[in-house]
């Protein structure tokens, strides 16, 4: 039976990863997971992408059961939803799922979950999860609450559309954001939004300024930002706290390591996520 404090507020990151998992030699201290974060926040737990960083952290949970969790989804290309079909506590009677998402082409979450989701991903028929599904269709923009947490979300600068969050408690507040890219001639308000005066902002910082205006291979349009940009952000927004995420997968380890100490170097509190990290905000 799953018991988690009701006084904590933490942060931890199951896959950190972007685009695809990279496993290897080259990938063991940061990673080679795709997104995955999961809050634990006044005894309830939140779970936001479902990447393969999703597998580690069921079986994180397997001796908690029954759990329930409320699980978010960014968006859903690929690397963020690849964990779903291994996700163990689907499978199991006894756990609920509470699935919160803004489903695309005036589809539900529900309809989208079951049929696109998981379904063409995975040979695991619908009927064998055994958990309690409950779904809930949001609108960027949208805010709601889980007792006395408030989830505020906004729209993100991605194709196909993306949406991020911000869980407050106590006067505590993280924000998830990814994948998002910046704007090239002023800040992104709705990210500047959320971020405001944030304990940690979880930020895609995928490519270095110099990947991202690579003449020869630019990524201008991908949908994704830099260490550099992130920073200014945080700045901007009086973040105490950038988390550098979603990492290049051809980003190795020792890539990384100098990354961090620019990422050091340039602001202060900011540092590059790891799988299995934890970040206490209380």
């Amino acid at each position: 039976m799953e018991t988690s404090p009701s006084s904590e507020f933490v942060v931890q990151f199951w896959g950190v990863r972007g685009s695809v998992p990279s496993p290897g030699k080259d990938t063991v201290r940061y990673g080679g997971n795709t997104s995955c974060v999961e809050m634990r926040v006044a005894g309830k737990r939140l779970i936001f992408d479902g990447g393969t960083g999703l597998r580690m952290l069921g079986k994180s949970l397997q001796p908690l059961m029954p759990i329930e969790a409320y699980w978010f989804f960014t968006h859903y290309h690929w690397d963020h939803i690849q964990g779903v079909p291994f996700f163990h506590p689907a499978f199991v009677e006894g756990n609920t799922l509470h699935i919160h998402g803004a489903a695309p082409d005036g589809t539900s979450m529900e309809q989208h979950f079951n049929e696109r989701v998981l379904h063409l991903n995975s040979p695991v028929p619908t009927r064998d999860i055994q958990a309690n599904l409950k779904f809930y269709d949001l609108v960027c923009g949208d805010t709601m609450t889980l007792g006395d947490i408030t989830i505020e979300t906004s729209p993100l600068n991605h194709p196909n559309g993306a949406m991020g969050y911000r869980i407050t408690w106590q006067g505590h507040s993280a924000v998830y954001c990814t994948d998002t890219e910046h704007f090239p001639d002023r800040f992104d308000e709705n990210v500047l939004h959320l971020a405001r005066d944030a304990e940690i902002l979880i930020y895609d910082a995928m490519y270095t300024d110099e990947e991202y205006n690579n003449p020869k291979s630019p990524k201008v349009g991908w949908g994704h930002s830099t260490w550099q940009e992130g920073v200014k952000l945080a700045q901007e927004a009086g973040v105490k706290h950038l988390a550098i995420f979603h990492h290049e997968p051809n980003h190795t380890d020792d890539f990384l390591d100098q990354m961090a100490v620019e990422v050091k170097d340039a602001t202060d509190g900011a540092f590059l996520a790891r799988e299995g990290m934890i970040f206490s905000l209380m």
